[in-house]
């Protein structure tokens, strides 16, 4: 069966569309839950800023939790949830649902790592000098931690690429879908092949330009 090009780049251009619209989309909402989360985790603990063992343990264990569930078995386990906030679960807004569910807790972690790598005595020059917690975070932390905090996004960028992907198991449409219906259900590896070219593409530029912020980041620090 002779392919139709004309067909495939609308096709390929409107999937890679859907795909930059469900990693933004889902990259700002897991950046909205992940960072606090993480911040929260990190004050939290035995000795930190904010002790609240309990809480921590708690949240860490939720946390573990989503880190540790196949992706592609969290897709079919938060269909009702996502019925429920986005009242269906075809489409690419409703595959941002278990999309940022499965990512945040990934960034969280991220978070709390980039935040134990800052050096304990700026935080503890702030805290002599009467600072309290909230100056601690926005004045010491989170921009001493930036670059290893924009590494990190970058990281997870990458990885919403593939969790998008992965929705197209489920009807969430992007490349994935239509690697899916129009490559493997077909049996049309051109089609394949090109959806595979695009995503690495997508990929290494999303890398690269990550790459370059932290180094930007880093020399001006």
């Amino acid at each position: 069966m002779k392919t139709d090009w004309n067909e495939v780049l609308q096709l390929l251009l409107n999937a890679t569309g859907e795909t930059l619209y469900m990693v933004l989309l889902a990259g700002l909402f897991t950046l909205l839950i992940g960072l606090p989360l993480g911040v929260l985790l990190f004050i939290s603990r035995a000795g930190g800023l904010f002790p609240l063992p309990r809480l921590n343990r708690a949240l860490g264990a939720v946390i573990n939790l989503g880190r540790s569930l196949p992706f592609v078995v969290m897709l079919i386990a938060l269909i009702p949830l996502t019925r429920l906030i986005v009242g269906t679960t075809l489409g690419s807004t409703a595959a941002v649902v278990p999309i940022t569910i499965g990512a945040f807790p990934f960034f969280a972690r991220i978070v709390e790592t980039a935040l134990d790598d800052v050096d304990k005595g700026r935080i503890e020059a702030i805290v002599a000098m009467g600072g309290d917690i909230r100056h601690v975070i926005f004045k010491v932390l989170l921009p001493e931690a930036l670059p290893a905090l924009v590494a990190g996004v970058t990281l997870t960028l990458v990885m919403l690429i593939g969790f998008s992907s992965m929705a197209g198991v489920i009807g969430g449409g992007g490349l994935g879908d239509l690697a899916i219906r129009y490559g493997y259900q077909r049996f049309n590896n051109q089609i394949m092949v090109v959806t595979v070219v695009v995503l690495v593409v997508l990929v290494q530029g999303v890398q690269s330009l990550g790459d370059r912020c932290v180094r930007s980041l880093a020399h001006r620090r």
